[in-house]
């Protein structure tokens, strides 16, 4: 009989591990409320996305009934929300990406987790994030909803016993990557996200934890607004080598403008030394007022087109019903970046895609207006891809967004291109921020009035 090696793994035995199993029951326990939190969190996302369909709604009926009276209504709204985020939630600022990049950042000691994810700032990101599209600013739902969800999911830590193997690391992984899903309706991109954006791998011990989140939040949203694609689905020509140029000039062109776009943003948001950031922290009220004042401006020269996230004005763009203009891009754009200047809770995920889909449609009314569609989609995977620099986030959002998997190959690589020209342009922006946030809160002193609620409960 040979020697057995001492390194060989046995078969699992099913019912010794089956009894293990059924008698670990505050395991049990402890699984139960990670998976109730998970619902909680995809309903979170659910009534914030509801909530702000609607504001934004109002701000439409608004907007149409006297189109002047937004150049008084978006600065007075806009000032209010930054003075409210200053005075009281200084964590909602922004995208929530970030926040949730800093929380997870190694330098930061665990009991400061709560100045960037909390239920208090979940509830805060929801009511102010809805302020912001009542005003009909250009920003979107995407990247708040990741904080939202990531929020309400570490709040689960405080009740799991003491000996749990679920940490608050896993738990704001797993809330981030269930709101990215339940935002676009995006499972594969919710994985990718986690990864790409978050962790930089995916731990074996955290990965089923990632995953059932993901699937109970986009559960809660496909019973809430259907199995749907976020932009319908697309329709492309046969696609053959007469893309391959015109491809590679939408990957060059968004990749250039989402890099000069993200370096842009970043210099702003970390308070880069110059005379408009010295007013803005100066007077952050005034800042604000005329910054939503330019915004009113920009959307009435665009005759409304680049207020709000800009969804509607991409699903006209891919059924032909949006007029050709080459300024549409331009204006979302500048829109975007002075609206995020200003401090007020909001993503751009959603306006970039509105800005990389107006690159490719302006390119394809020069080049050929029958590759539209597929530009379309191209330029939004570029320019998504070079402002965020995550390419394989960027790829599976827009094809699970127009169920684009005819185009797999094509999007995925304008993406990569677009990320690799970005790169020689600009750090990541959220890598930026997150940084320039965890430098902030270290320097500053503590606050006994708001304790840490990430704490898990004794």
């Amino acid at each position: 009989m040979t020697q057995q090696d001492p390194h060989h793994r046995r078969d699992p035995d099913f019912l010794q591990n089956l009894r293990a199993e059924l008698s670990g029951w505050r395991t049990w326990v402890d699984r139960a409320i990670v998976l109730g939190y998970a619902l909680a969190s995809g309903l979170f996302v659910v009534g914030f996305t509801m909530a702000a369909d609607r504001a934004f709604s109002l701000f439409q009926r608004l907007y149409h009934w006297n189109a002047w009276v937004v150049l008084l209504w978006i600065p007075a709204l806009t000032a209010l929300l930054v003075w409210a985020t200053h005075k009281w939630f200084p964590g909602a600022s922004g995208s929530g990406i970030p926040q949730i990049r800093a929380a997870l950042h190694p330098a930061l000691p665990p009991e400061k987790i709560g100045a960037f994810a909390s239920l208090r700032l979940t509830f805060a990101k929801i009511v102010l994030g809805v302020g912001g599209f009542a005003a009909g600013l250009s920003i979107g739902r995407e990247g708040p909803s990741v904080q939202v969800a990531a929020g309400v999911m570490q709040h689960a830590r405080r009740w799991l016993s003491p000996g749990s193997t679920i940490d608050a690391r896993a738990l704001l992984v797993a809330g981030g990557a269930a709101g990215i899903a339940a935002a676009f309706n995006a499972p594969l991109a919710g994985v990718v996200f986690a990864i790409e954006e978050l962790t930089g791998r995916l731990e074996a011990r955290s990965s089923g934890l990632i995953i059932t989140a993901i699937v109970l939040a986009g559960m809660v949203a496909v019973s809430a607004f259907g199995n749907v694609s976020y932009f319908g689905v697309i329709r492309v020509p046969d696609l053959n080598w007469d893309l391959l140029w015109p491809g590679l000039l939408v990957a060059l062109v968004g990749g250039t403008a989402g890099g000069l776009f993200s370096r842009l943003l970043a210099m702003s948001l970390t308070g880069a030394p110059d005379r408009f950031n010295r007013w803005r922290a100066r007077w952050p009220l005034r800042f604000a007022a005329a910054g939503g004042l330019m915004v009113a401006v920009i959307g009435l020269a665009s005759e409304g087109q680049t207020f709000g996230a800009g969804s509607e004005a991409v699903k006209r763009m891919l059924a032909g019903e949006m007029e050709q203009t080459g300024l549409y891009a331009l204006l979302k754009a500048a829109a975007t970046w002075i609206t995020a200047w200003c401090g007020v809770p909001g993503g751009i995920f959603a306006p970039s895609l509105s800005v990389g889909a107006g690159i490719g449609h302006s390119l394809a009314a020069v080049i050929d207006p029958g590759l539209a569609p597929a530009l379309i989609a191209m330029g939004m995977a570029a320019f998504l891809a070079a402002v965020t620099q995550a390419p394989l986030t960027a790829f599976l959002i827009v094809m699970e967004m127009v169920d684009g998997h005819s185009m797999v190959l094509s999007l995925m690589a304008s993406a990569m291109l677009a990320s690799l020209v970005s790169r020689m342009i600009s750090r990541p922006l959220y890598e930026a921020l997150a940084d320039h946030m965890v430098a902030r809160i270290l320097a500053a002193p503590p606050d006994p009035a708001n304790p840490p609620e990430n704490a898990p409960k004794r």
